[in-house]
C-alpha cells in the first residue's frame, strides 16, 4: 500500500490519464481486396481490435474520409499479402496501388504494413470456433471484416512493448 499520497496528487494523475485516453485516436485495420475491403478498428484506448464493416473497393477512400471526419485515426494498418515463400502474392500489386492512393489522400496519417497469410482461413476458423452457423460463415463481407481485425490484432501484439 502506498502511504502519504495526497488525494490531490491522485486526482491530478487520474486527470492526466483520462486526458491522454481522450486524445488517443483509433488504429484502423484494412484487409484490401479487389472487390471488397474489410475494415477493423480499435477502441480509443487502442486495446481491443474489432471488425467494423466491409465496403466495396471502389468506395473505400470515400468511406475512410467519412469515418475520419467522425473519429480520430492515429494510423492505418494494412495487410500485405505474401506467399508461402515470403514473396509478394499476385494481389500485392493491387494492395500497393491502394496504399499509394491512401497515402496521397491522407498524408498526415501513418500507414503500417503487416505481413498477412491465411487471414481469411483464420477468420473462418474463428467463426467456426465461435459457433457461427455455416450460412453466416459463407458471408464474405463478414470474413473480410474479421480478417481485418486479425491483421490489426497482429500489429497491436507485435508493437505491444514498443
Amino acid at each position: 500500500m502506498i502511504k502519504n499520497v495526497h488525494p490531490a496528487d491522485v486526482l491530478f494523475l487520474l486527470t492526466l490519464q483520462v486526458n491522454f485516453l481522450l486524445h488517443m485516436g483509433r488504429l484502423l485495420g484494412i484487409d484490401y481486396g479487389r472487390k471488397r475491403v474489410g475494415i477493423a478498428v480499435t477502441d480509443p484506448g487502442q486495446m481491443i481490435a474489432s471488425g467494423l464493416t466491409t465496403v466495396g473497393a471502389h468506395e473505400i477512400l470515400i468511406f475512410l474520409q467519412d469515418y475520419i471526419a467522425k473519429e480520430k485515426v492515429d494510423a492505418f494498418i494494412v495487410g500485405q499479402p505474401k506467399q508461402m515463400n515470403n514473396q509478394p502474392s499476385e494481389s500485392a500489386g493491387f494492395v500497393n496501388s491502394f496504399v499509394t492512393g491512401l497515402s496521397r489522400k491522407f498524408p498526415d496519417i501513418p500507414i503500417h504494413m503487416v505481413y498477412e497469410r491465411f487471414t481469411s482461413k483464420m477468420a473462418v476458423r474463428a467463426m467456426i470456433d465461435g459457433g457461427v452457423k455455416k450460412k453466416q460463415r459463407q458471408n464474405k463481407a463478414l470474413v473480410d471484416s474479421i480478417s481485418a481485425a486479425l491483421i490489426l490484432q497482429s500489429y497491436m501484439e507485435s508493437n505491444k512493448f514498443q
